[in-house]
């Protein structure tokens, strides 16, 4: 029990915001592509071949991640005591548990076709390495939005089988939604991450961070926008938006206090009903 409760730990399987950051851009991706007026199986079945896939690799990461940083997280309050960072769990027994998610998470990639199970192989060097690039540059987050908002690519082609314009804009408007949310959650460790030399999107633009924030979540915005008129979405989609937008921008930005820890985790994980809203919105979009 003991070592479960040190593995649910080690995956973050208790904190679901990060899979589910990873899980929505799917879920947006895939209700684009699908044709709604056929059987509804394969929707939900590919729906849930996503979640699972959200929740094996977030958790793979987690270990690479705590296994990378594990000098880096014994010298910060909030992660010191980290399974891999604490000893808890070593190094060993860590690369066993990310193979072992992996593998899990190949055996779903699979049910995809061959197209995507191709595009998905080639981004894993990238989710892999994003933990090091708080080494080398201050954009770590970019990184990570390239990396987590990759399912939106793969469930469009798991149901075309190629990709188009659409999703490709609508993928480079969700980075801009993952470099802002990524920037409030960086805000807790400003000040260890200054002192032991990490870089970040919240240190570099710490003087500025709501002018910055708010030209990441325009640039999201319209993207949504744009995903409603070239997919011809009826004028409800549009005034849903409205609704989505109120919270983008005065629930994480009017509402942010970059001072206070605590305020920036709560807008942070308030990401999560944001994605839900967007999902809810683009299946209106898509049935009305």
């Amino acid at each position: 029990m003991n070592q479960l409760n040190l593995f649910i730990e080690l995956t973050r399987l208790k904190k679901p915001i990060g899979y589910m950051l990873l899980f929505w851009p799917c879920a947006w991706g895939l209700t684009l592509a699908y044709d709604f007026s056929k059987d509804l199986n394969d929707y939900y079945f590919y729906l849930t071949l996503f979640f699972l896939g959200s929740v094996l690799m977030r958790s793979a990461g987690c270990i690479v991640n705590d296994i990378l940083d594990r000098k880096f997280d014994r010298k910060v309050y909030r992660t010191k005591d980290r399974p891999i960072a604490s000893g808890k769990i070593s190094i060993a027994q860590a690369v066993i548990y990310s193979a072992f998610l992996c593998f899990l998470a190949f055996l779903v990639l699979i049910n995809f076709n061959f197209f995507t199970v191709i595009i998905a192989l080639a981004s894993m060097p990238l989710a892999f390495t994003y933990p090091l690039m708080k080494r080398y540059t201050y954009w770590p987050q970019l990184f990570l939005g390239i990396t987590f908002n990759y399912g939106l690519i793969l469930s469009w082609t798991s149901i075309n089988n190629e990709i188009s314009l659409i999703p490709i804009f609508f993928y480079f408007g969700a980075i801009f939604w993952t470099l802002g949310y990524d920037t409030i959650y960086g805000f807790q460790d400003i000040k260890d991450d200054e002192i032991i030399g990490l870089k970040s999107t919240s240190i570099k633009f710490k003087k500025t961070p709501y002018l910055f924030l708010t030209i990441c979540y325009v640039n999201f915005s319209l993207s949504l926008l744009a995903v409603g008129w070239f997919m011809n979405f009826d004028y409800f989609y549009f005034l849903l938006l409205i609704l989505i937008f109120i919270q983008i921008f005065y629930f994480q930005i009017k509402k942010l206090n970059i001072k206070k820890p605590k305020n920036c985790l709560d807008i942070f994980k308030s990401n999560n009903i944001l994605g839900l809203g967007i999902f809810v919105t683009l299946l209106m979009g898509k049935i009305l």
